[in-house]
């Protein structure tokens, strides 16, 4: 049995998913759209710099735990538009200039022209640019690959790993979205989830002098360059040392500023409500910079110290700390997740990452030990909570469900369902009850008591 509070007020609840609202004792819990949009386009970015050939496997082995939880929505596994780019943009810039000259040796790290160009990846068992696995008729699937999505995504993944050495993954994702010969991939109405897979921060440049020869201003020709004048810490990036409050810089001349690159994403879709950002990349601290003998040998030069390690297949593996990519999904909060490579095994953040796109299409399961118990007699939590339809067009405006058995044309109910929430303890979710029409920009807003 579910106890119902009634609000006091509805004046003021915002038709944002993203606030948390207190109103008459009951906290936002879960947002769901009111009609289900079960459609989610998938956008992996993966660097494929030398160095990062054993995480592509380690995200290969993981992608089925992302499946497997995408699958617990009502209905099934979705709608799936899935599409992978790499890192590698060459020496192309941001100003608009014409690419630098070539640097390095191409194929093993060095950089040329527009690199890949954000052009999705596209592998035999494929018939166009991204993998597509919608709901056909009967409960059929309609596929355009061969073979099982887990094992097709996992040779897409395998990107290799002798793209340019310095990684513009945000630039690479801005272009995905804009270039002509990904059409179809980005469907207007569906979800869009940008995931990223880096072992190095992002160095997306601004102009061309990123690529120059060494000089007193740059130093070394290394990727050193893309953390010296693409953050900003508390102490000066060129010195040795530790580094605190770090954050991308919007103002280097060399490496271009995030911000243009949360503008291009929000500009994909017109409601920010259908996107969400993941990371499996370095830890984002600590910060630190260390002299290091080059590769080649030599003089050691000043080099961003990693920040964080593991033992991988091929011995140890290392990562660098992602200040700017981080900075980047901090700036959708509330629909990102950051997590870190540094682990053999990536089934941890493909699982949430998994979790954050089943809530981007409507998660209805509660956590119960956040909760109230509002009957303590009974076994589990029972949550006092109500449950309201709130249109975009009229948000200070709102329908509230009965609960199921009190009469109402639509009404909800709070109900254990094993297979649609295995993760939480006493698997309660919302179930709604419709026989009458929803308007299409209507949201569906859970609210309850907590527990102290």
């Amino acid at each position: 049995m579910v106890s119902t509070l009634a609000l006091s007020s509805l004046i003021g609840l915002s038709a944002c998913s993203d606030q948390s609202v207190v109103v008459g004792g009951l906290h936002e819990v879960a947002t769901l759209r009111s009609i289900q949009n079960r459609n989610l386009d998938l956008l992996f970015v993966i660097d494929d710099s030398p160095s990062t050939a054993d995480k592509q496997v380690s995200l290969a082995n993981a992608f089925p735990q992302m499946i497997d939880v995408l699958s617990q929505i009502d209905g099934g596994l979705p709608n799936l538009h899935i599409g992978v780019v790499t890192s590698d943009m060459g020496t192309s810039v941001s100003d608009g200039s014409a690419p630098a000259p070539a640097i390095g040796q191409i194929g093993a790290g060095g950089c040329a022209g527009a690199g890949k160009d954000g052009k999705l990846q596209r592998i035999a068992e494929m018939t166009d640019v991204f993998l597509s696995d919608v709901d056909g008729p009967g409960g059929t699937r309609e596929r355009n690959y061969t073979g099982e999505l887990r094992d097709t995504f996992g040779a897409l993944a395998r990107v290799g790993a002798g793209g340019c050495g310095f990684e513009q993954p945000l630039a690479a994702m801005k272009r995905a979205l804009t270039n002509p010969l990904n059409a179809g991939f980005l469907r207007p109405t569906a979800n869009l989830a940008v995931v990223f897979l880096a072992d190095e921060d992002d160095c997306s440049a601004r102009s061309t002098t990123l690529f120059g020869p060494e000089n007193p201003e740059l130093g070394a020709l290394q990727s050193f360059r893309c953390f010296q004048h693409g953050v900003t810490c508390a102490q000066s990036s060129a010195t040795v040392g530790s580094k605190s409050d770090c954050v991308a810089s919007e103002d280097s001349p060399h490496v271009a500023g995030t911000d243009a690159y949360v503008d291009a994403l929000l500009a994909a879709k017109l409601d920010p409500r259908m996107l969400m950002t993941a990371a499996i990349v370095g830890d984002p601290t600590p910060v630190s910079v260390e002299l290091r003998t080059p590769p080649g040998g030599g003089t050691p030069a000043p080099s961003l110290a990693h920040s964080c390690a593991y033992d991988g297949a091929s011995g140890v593996e290392v990562a660098d700390p992602a200040v700017r990519l981080a900075g980047f999904l901090g700036a959708f909060e509330g629909r990102a997740t950051l997590t870190s490579i540094c682990s053999a095994d990536l089934a941890n953040p493909l699982h949430l990452i998994g979790a954050s796109a089943k809530k981007l299409m409507g998660d209805p399961c509660l956590d119960s030990k956040q909760l109230a118990d509002a009957s303590v007699e009974l076994p589990g939590v029972q949550p006092s909570c109500e449950v309201a339809d709130i249109r975009d067009s009229a948000p200070d405006r709102a329908t509230v469900l009965p609960a199921c058995g009190a009469g109402g044309a639509d009404c909800y109910a709070i109900v254990a369902d094993a297979a649609a929430c295995p993760a939480t303890q006493d698997h309660l979710r919302v179930r709604i009850e419709r026989s009458t029409a929803t308007a299409e920009d209507s949201w569906t807003y859970v609210r309850c008591q907590l527990a102290n």
